[in-house]
């Protein structure tokens, strides 16, 4: 499917924003529709002067006012006329970051079929009353579409596949006021059209001019949630059979899928665990796990397709989808693990480390190393451990965007976890500059290899795991290519009440000559895929990566992608 995006912003009366808006768009290069939904005579000569002076700027003017949707479907349709396939809508007043744009294209050109949805992280600036609204909407969106996959329904910056987005509005009778919005995502969720998330910036300025009504907007959306589930009844049978075959959520990437829960849910936990103490709070897990057991299709059927791999290597019998439920069990016994070592209360008596000699030998010699690790067991405590202990040689690289709020929680625990922490989103040479300073003062970093990179860009490599090609990172192996530094493995288990820490080395100097680079890759990430695999039949429920593992990140991050 071909990509060509176009920006879209529906305007009324925000003639003191608009030329701001503009000029942080235009160095995007896009075709920029405005249309004008009526507006007063300031804001029709403050638009027809930026069309004059702006060559990617086209001007489309609504006779009346028609509400926010109608402008939006009217500029789709010229836009798909136009030859554009799709079209990012960004609001007027300069709330939206236009910063983020090249997010959106990037997410757009990976997932063409998908509506790229904004997800807001609100400053001060934003009323309560309208952030504790949302809240409301987002219940009856997640009860219409029977899935959480819509990270923010009321966001204006979202980028449409034109096509099937025109198909609809000239199809269905889409209201045209600040219901708009929210309808629209729905029903192209029920049309079954991915949706992507993407966290951005929202702000409420303080001279900033708002169109919504309190008291008649809120009736508007009341009565549109109304409609929509009773619109949603018939369609019950399908959304379900999608929720049971995990038909539309199966297809992306590991880092761009929602983070499930709320800040709320996890400051509960965290405060049941200080109150009450470990064990009372493992039993609240159980209703919890239960809960997104059944909701999350796609990682119950991740997992059941683990263990399947994991029974049929071991020559063992099938698992039934209680061992799947066991398995996210112990990942939410494993978030446990973390907030517990990073609160102090995990005994070092219950920690086993029988390699701890060798590893107290790399502290002391002041030779900086790479420790590759893995989603198994638990990472994180042993990192906390470290902290007390303040070993603060040991770096932690990380690709946190994806769970930020349980990050918050394990930071608010301790206010050391953010030491030593280093959050990236690819390796580029600005990254690996830091990394090999840190390797020269003797430094340690800690990174896993069983997750594509965001934006790894297809470097991949795919050997052999649990019986099938599964793609691996190259990155890890080509960092310490690039840092000459000795590699080792480490791992962490839960084994009984307590935890065995696995250090093993790996190599002294990962070696990639140019005429033997991509077969020295293949070996060297074979050689970890076999330990992988070793430690996960050892402990199959504490390997932790619930999605598509052996496919679709492949496909998500292949070049063609």
């Amino acid at each position: 499917m071909s990509f060509a995006p176009c920006l879209l912003i529906p305007i009324y009366n925000h003639k003191d924003s608009i030329r701001s808006t503009i000029e942080r768009l235009t160095p995007y290069g896009l075709a920029i529709f405005i249309v004008d939904d009526g507006s007063d005579l300031a804001t029709r000569e403050t638009l027809a002067t930026l069309a004059m002076e702006q060559p990617l700027m086209r001007l489309f003017t609504l006779p009346v006012n028609g509400g926010k949707g109608a402008a939006v479907m009217h500029g789709m349709r010229e836009a798909k006329r136009a030859g554009f396939t799709h079209a990012l809508q960004i609001d007027a007043d300069g709330q939206h970051d236009a910063g983020d744009v090249p997010k959106f294209l990037e997410r757009g050109a990976a997932h063409p079929k998908a509506v790229v949805c904004g997800r807001p992280v609100y400053d001060d600036s934003v009323p309560k009353g309208r952030l504790y609204g949302r809240y409301v909407t987002h219940f009856w969106v997640w009860v219409e579409t029977l899935s959480f996959t819509i990270g923010d329904s009321m966001c204006g910056f979202r980028l449409y596949p034109l096509a099937a987005t025109c198909a609809l509005i000239d199809r269905i009778r889409i209201p045209t006021r600040m219901d708009f919005d929210i309808e629209i995502i729905v029903r192209l969720a029920w049309e079954g059209l991915p949706i992507e998330n993407i966290d951005t910036r929202v702000i409420y300025p303080e001279d900033g001019v708002s169109h919504f009504d309190l008291w008649r907007d809120n009736v508007r959306i009341s009565k549109m949630h109304t409609r929509l589930f009773f619109s949603m009844l018939p369609r019950l049978p399908r959304l379900l059979w999608r929720k049971l075959t995990g038909s539309t959520e199966r297809q992306a990437h590991w880092s761009q899928l929602v983070e499930r829960g709320s800040l709320l849910g996890l400051r509960i936990t965290f405060a049941c665990y200080r109150l009450l103490g470990e064990r009372a709070t493992r039993l609240l897990l159980y209703p919890v796990v239960a809960y997104f057991f059944l909701s999350s299709s796609r990682a119950r059927h991740a997992s059941h397709d683990y263990l399947k791999r994991i029974a049929k290597h071991k020559n063992a019998p099938p698992p039934g989808w209680g061992d799947s439920f066991r398995h996210m069990l112990e990942f939410a016994r494993s978030g446990l693990d973390k907030l517990g070592a990073w609160m102090g209360r995990v005994d070092p008596a219950r920690v086993d480390f029988p390699n701890r000699a060798a590893f107290d030998e790399l502290l002391t010699s002041g030779r900086g190393a790479v420790l590759i690790g893995a989603h198994l067991g638990n990472l994180e405590m042993t990192r906390a451990l470290a902290t007390e202990d303040r070993l603060a040689t040991i770096n932690a690289v990380v690709y946190t965007e994806h769970a930020q709020q349980f990050n918050r929680m394990l930071a608010a625990a301790n206010a050391d976890f953010g030491v030593n922490l280093l959050q990236v989103s690819h390796f580029g040479p600005d990254t690996a500059i830091l990394l090999r300073e840190k390797i020269d003062r003797g430094e340690l970093l800690v990174i896993v290899g069983d997750r594509t990179p965001p934006a790894e860009n297809g470097r991949v490599t795919h050997v052999d795991f649990l019986g099938s090609p599964a793609p691996f990172a190259q990155g890890p192996i080509i960092l310490a290519s690039l840092l000459d530094c000795p590699v080792y493995l480490f791992f962490c288990l839960r084994e009984g009440d307590g935890y065995r820490i696995h250090f093993e080395p790996f190599a002294e100097r990962i070696d990639l000559p140019r005429h033997e680079r991509q077969q020295r890759l293949n070996d060297y990430l074979q050689q970890y895929a076999e330990r992988l695999e070793a430690h996960c039949l050892a402990a199959p429920t504490q390997w932790f990566n619930f999605y598509d593992f052996w496919q679709q990140d492949a496909a998500a991050l292949s070049p063609k992608a």
